[in-house]
């Protein structure tokens, strides 16, 4: 029997509760922790880089959509 995982947690730009694919979904890194970044944030970031001439990060698809649970790496 295969089951489905999705994690909960705050948007670490906008503080928003949002769930997702903790296997795909962005994150940044702050003081050396992966946060999550919720897909509102995701574009509007995307947009900043681009207006900076930096290169677009690529949204993994289903980056905000359950998971089979055997995807999961836990650390």
């Amino acid at each position: 029997m295969t089951g489905y995982a999705m994690a909960f947690g705050f948007c670490c730009r906008c503080g928003r509760l949002f769930g997702f694919n903790p296997m795909k979904v962005p994150s940044l890194r702050i003081d050396g922790v992966r946060e999550p970044v919720c897909e509102h944030c995701f574009h509007i970031i995307n947009a900043m880089r681009e207006k900076l001439g930096l290169p677009l990060n690529v949204l993994q698809p289903d980056a905000y959509e359950p998971c089979a649970e055997s995807e999961i790496e836990l650390e």
